[in-house]
């Protein structure tokens, strides 16, 4: 059986870790060339050598266009191309919208929004010369959250940036749609990941019980692990899913079916 993603070479920002990380293994094991783009050099340069020729880290901060820039030729210097981004990448943020000062609002937009926003512009060269040659196309995936299509209180400032991502996106699909270049969003619920503590810390002060009430929120009874985000950008960013343009998929064991 061929590999889901034979041939094709993606960028993962955020990738060293959580649920970048999570993609960059599923991506490899289906065939996919992975350049991780993060902060954590650490991190990054470990998951990249543990995952072989196929995986390249560079160190990237994508609220700089600079930066993307710089990532974006990585990838292509070191897979000849690019096929699929994913806008993973982002900062928590759980209190109240009083505690909200000038510099934490910037920078909770900045990671969560303006940053997707700049590297999605800076692939765009890269994933059109890719889609003109390829009956599939190309891809750009964002992490969104499941704040992204609800909320809950004092996560404002947070959940205002993913409404906007998922603003970004569908402008994006309606726009790049002609060029054979589809555009979706995944929206996970709170994961265990690193930051599950930031994210959760706006439900209780105590994590054990922060989780018990979350999980008890969840209709199938289980908080969400990395790979279920993974599977879901994989099968977006996949052949199988050449139709489908435009949507914010949860992520989230039912949610939002109620």
């Amino acid at each position: 059986m061929k590999a889901r993603l034979a041939g094709k070479v993606a960028l993962i920002t955020g990738g060293a870790s959580g649920l970048g990380a999570a993609a960059a293994r599923r991506f490899v094991e289906e065939g996919c060339r992975v350049t991780i783009a993060d902060l954590n050099d650490g991190a990054g340069a470990a998951l990249a050598d543990a995952l072989g020729e196929n995986c390249a880290y560079v160190h990237a901060d994508h609220t700089q266009r600079g930066d993307n820039e710089a990532a974006i030729a990585h990838a292509e210097c070191a897979f000849g191309g690019l096929d699929i981004l994913y806008n993973n990448a982002g900062a928590p943020f759980a209190g109240p919208v009083d505690s909200v000062d000038d510099a934490t609002l910037a920078r909770v937009m900045a990671a969560n929004l303006i940053g997707p926003f700049r590297m999605a512009q800076a692939a765009l060269p890269a994933l059109r010369r890719r889609a003109r040659d390829s009956v599939d196309g190309a891809v750009i995936l964002f992490t969104a959250s499941l704040q992204a299509i609800m909320a809950r209180p004092n996560y404002t400032p947070y959940t205002a940036a993913k409404h906007g991502i998922i603003g970004l996106m569908r402008g994006l699909a309606l726009e790049l749609a002609p060029e054979n270049i589809r555009v979706n969003a995944i929206c996970p619920a709170a994961t265990e990941t690193p930051m599950l503590k930031a994210f959760l810390g706006g439900m209780a002060g105590d994590l054990d019980e922060a989780k018990a009430r979350f999980r008890a929120s969840i209709p199938l009874g289980r908080m969400p692990e990395p790979v279920d985000t993974a599977n879901a950008a994989l099968f977006l960013a996949s052949a199988e899913a050449r139709m489908i343009t435009g949507v914010a998929l949860p992520v989230d064991g039912g949610t939002t079916a109620g």
